[in-house]
């Protein structure tokens, strides 16, 4: 091979492995996890209009991050159900779809029975902003609006409580 391409090559490799690396140190600071403020968000629910992480400002909020076809958020489903009914009154439980529709959820969970405040990320902006690899995943987020807990998997009735009551100081 001519020495002439192999050097040009050599320079577009370096190149690329710069704008990527200086592409990951601006994006990173865009990210929250915990013990840092959790990403204000404004997300489409349920019922056609939108939901804004603020309007929960000053109560700890449960934030958990779910899909129909999961096999651990179905069996988890109960559990979620169990606080909201028990707790969600004082502690919000904001359940977030990544990618279905409004549709899809009001089929699956039957019109919604459980009274749950169901969340739209259709694109995942905020499930990159917090950082989701999957789900289920559940958030905790304390009075100040500080990401206190974050669980990957299913999760129990009690685990919520506890954490909730922990940070209701």
């Amino acid at each position: 091979m001519n020495t002439r391409v192999i050097k040009l090559l050599v320079l577009i490799l370096i190149v690329g492995m710069f704008g990527f690396f200086g592409y990951s140190l601006v994006t990173k600071g865009k990210n929250t996890d915990v013990g840092d403020k959790a990403y204000n968000f404004e997300l489409p629910n349920y019922e056609g209009g939108t939901t804004k992480l603020a309007e929960y400002k000053g109560k700890v909020v449960i934030v958990n991050y779910f899909a129909s076809w999961c096999a651990p958020c179905k069996e988890e489903f109960p559990e979620l159900a169990a606080f909201q009914k028990d707790y969600g009154n004082k502690y919000p439980l904001l359940m977030i779809n990544r990618g279905e529709t409004i549709d899809r959820i009001k089929k699956v969970t039957e019109n919604n029975k459980e009274g749950m405040i169901y969340l739209f990320d259709y694109n995942a902006k905020v499930a990159k902003r917090f950082n989701v690899t999957g789900q289920p995943e559940t958030f905790v987020i304390d009075k100040q609006g500080v990401i206190r807990e974050h669980f990957n998997g299913a999760i129990t009735e009690m685990q919520l409580y506890n954490w909730a009551k922990k940070y209701d100081n």
